[in-house]
């Protein structure tokens, strides 16, 4: 097929560009999102996947952007986007993650759920099933969202308010945790290595922390796009986490180490 009838069928023919421009495409696409994939850059390039890998190691060796399984993404430079920005991005990754999440719960379970882009669709998918629950939360938006539903019950953490987050943390949102038992807890990450999830938001894993200690089963809600990523503070060991559920199943290491632990993987359809 030709190039013009190609796009006379709507199929636009990927321009070979050279390997400088091809690679200054790749940093201007990682400052519009936190994470690119090889294959959907090959694609769009019109290249293998092996020359996207080289450009990744080449960009990578310079320190302009961070290696991940299947991927890359830009160093943060001591930002963190906040709870909008991340909500703006892999919108229907997470909405598939939050659909197989709330399957899980059953009718007259208690849950604790904290603050994130990804726990926010599993709150979605939750109000819109109906499932009658009651759910301790540290995230505005969570409980918001849940009073959308029928039969859900909501108890909101005190503590000291994060504005970028609209959540709670610190020593009250501990505390109150603390004064509960939960059939479930579900909690999301900044990212996810073979060490475990880590958090780049402070106070954040403290919360985490707490939650998983007061949950008879635990649920890592986590997009592919943060895989191989660490935030600052280490959350929990695998061993801590019953299952996650993603959108994409793991690959090398973090598969590796995820299958020595035990943990289930639920890959959301």
């Amino acid at each position: 097929m030709t190039t013009g009838s190609a796009e006379r069928h709507g199929n636009a023919v990927p321009l070979r560009l050279k390997k400088s421009e091809r690679r200054r495409q790749i940093l201007l696409e990682l400052k519009l999102q936190p994470h690119v994939r090889n294959g959907d850059l090959a694609e769009r390039f019109g290249v293998s996947s092996e020359t996207i890998r080289r450009d990744f190691d080449a960009l990578s060796g310079e320190g302009l952007i961070h290696r991940a399984t299947g991927g890359a993404y830009a160093p943060a430079h001591g930002h963190h986007p906040s709870l909008d920005e991340r909500s703006a991005a892999h919108v229907a990754e997470r909405d598939k993650i939050g659909r197989r999440a709330a399957a899980l719960v059953a009718d007259g379970e208690t849950l604790m759920v904290d603050s994130g882009s990804t726990t926010i669709a599993f709150a979605r998918a939750l109000a819109i099933l109906g499932t009658r629950c009651t759910v301790l939360t540290n995230s505005i938006p969570v409980a918001m969202t849940l009073a959308t539903g029928e039969g859900i019950s909501i108890r909101l953490c005190p503590g000291d308010y994060l504005p970028a987050e609209s959540a709670l943390v610190g020593t009250d949102t501990l505390d109150f945790i603390g004064r509960f038992n939960v059939d479930r807890c579900f909690i999301g990450a900044s990212g996810i290595s073979a060490e475990g999830p880590s958090e780049a938001v402070q106070g954040f894993a403290a919360v985490k922390r707490r939650m998983l200690q007061r949950a008879a089963r635990r649920h890592l809600l986590i997009g592919s796009a943060k895989f191989g990523r660490k935030g600052l503070a280490h959350v929990a060991d695998f061993a801590d986490l019953d299952c996650i559920v993603v959108d994409r199943a793991p690959e090398g290491e973090l598969a590796a180490a995820l299958a020595f632990s035990g943990t289930d993987i639920l890959v959301a359809q």
